[in-house]
């Protein structure tokens, strides 16, 4: 088998991989069940991964640098945090981070990009308004626990 070969069957195969990770309920179909039993005390993040390509590079996503996930494609997952600072980490070649402050009760969109890297992409966080946000993961497939 050639290289090139040999990469176009591992990058198809991670694709593959890829797809199978997110099986679970999309989050039109979810989300009122999330909700249920949220504490009122804490806040909300929604992570979420929109694109497709890329989709060998799925990085562990760090929230106050505990992992809470991974940046898996056409997936989402949340964490709930106490108020105040948060930092949301990604690490691939590199270390990316997104800081904000939570509020009691808030509700918070990430949406966890790729860019080119030098050897692999890097996925990187982004804070995205609620609007936006709502249109883009209504088709995503939850991939958390």
């Amino acid at each position: 088998m050639s290289t090139l070969s040999r990469a176009v069957f591992i990058l198809g195969f991670a694709t593959l991989l890829g797809a199978c990770a997110t099986s679970g309920p999309k989050f039109s179909e979810a989300s009122a069940r999330h909700a249920e039993g949220r504490d009122p005390e804490t806040a909300r993040v929604y992570l979420y991964r929109t694109a497709l390509h890329g989709a060998a590079v799925q990085p562990e996503v760090k929230v106050n640098g505990t992992v809470v996930g991974r940046a898996v494609p056409n997936g989402y997952f949340y964490v709930d945090q106490t108020p105040g600072p948060c930092e949301i980490t990604t690490t691939t070649e590199v270390e990316r981070k997104l800081t904000l402050t939570l509020d009691k009760a808030q509700v918070r969109y990430v949406r966890l990009n790729l860019s080119f890297g030098f050897f692999v992409g890097h996925v990187y966080p982004e804070l995205i308004d609620e609007e936006l946000a709502l249109k883009e993961i209504q088709d995503l497939r939850f991939t958390g626990q």
